[in-house]
């Protein structure tokens, strides 16, 4: 029996690319997306600072791709997968622990977790827990291990929710504000998230050279 070319359009998906996911699922794509990447493990690999972008540029029509999505709903679906999911990966993290880190054999997931760990014991929980929502893969496994380390689920909740209404709707604006000012800027797409990538570890790196400026005042 053939497949419905709308069926095969979205089984041939590619989950690594923000395009093909918005054009095969739409908005209610980015909010599983958004859940997967920040509430599973197995999400730590799927573009969200990407998907926001993209999808917010898509909301102006004028991608010459010719997909068009809807701001509000965006907005919508993007604030609670990320928020959802960051809490649902919270409490699987204090229910089982560092258990489900320790099964893996991800070399990406172990080198995320230290750096979640760092974040949490160098700028306590409520800057670690805003800040790791610009780091792919540490905002993946930042949530487990905030609920594993017991971090207090009051301080949680309420910081995730700011860094995650941040990262979601800034990335989704900052899209739609670029696609209503430039014509067919889906055709510089590459360029341009390779760019929101770098803007979104300046934080970090902002408080790293804070941190080492510290450091050094302490012991000179």
């Amino acid at each position: 029996m053939a497949t419905p070319p709308h069926l095969a359009s979205q089984l041939a998906v590619n989950v690594l690319d923000a395009h093909s996911l918005l054009a095969a699922f739409g908005v209610l794509g980015v909010g599983v997306v958004l859940f997967a990447e920040t509430g599973l493990l197995i999400g730590f690999f799927l573009p969200g600072d990407s998907l926001l972008f993209t999808a917010g540029l898509l909301c102006t029509g004028s991608a010459s791709s010719g997909l068009h999505l809807s701001l509000g709903p965006l907005l919508t679906a993007a604030a609670v997968g990320a928020l959802a999911g960051s809490q649902c990966g919270f409490l699987i993290g204090r229910k089982a622990g560092g258990a489900l880190l320790a099964r893996t054999r991800s070399a990406k997931l172990h080198e995320g977790a230290q750096r979640a760990e760092e974040l949490l014991e160098r700028y306590g929980h409520a800057k670690a827990i805003v800040l790791a929502r610009f780091v792919p893969v540490v905002r993946t496994v930042l949530n487990p291990m905030a609920g594993a380390l017991g971090v207090p689920a009051r301080t949680f909740t309420v910081w995730q929710t700011v860094g995650g209404l941040v990262w979601s709707l800034g990335l989704t604006l900052a899209g739609y504000a670029l696609g209503s000012s430039i014509p067919n800027v889906d055709k510089y797409l590459l360029p341009v998230i390779a760019l929101i990538v770098v803007v979104s570890l300046l934080p970090i790196a902002a408080e790293l050279l804070r941190s080492r400026r510290a450091a050094k005042e302490a012991r000179g």
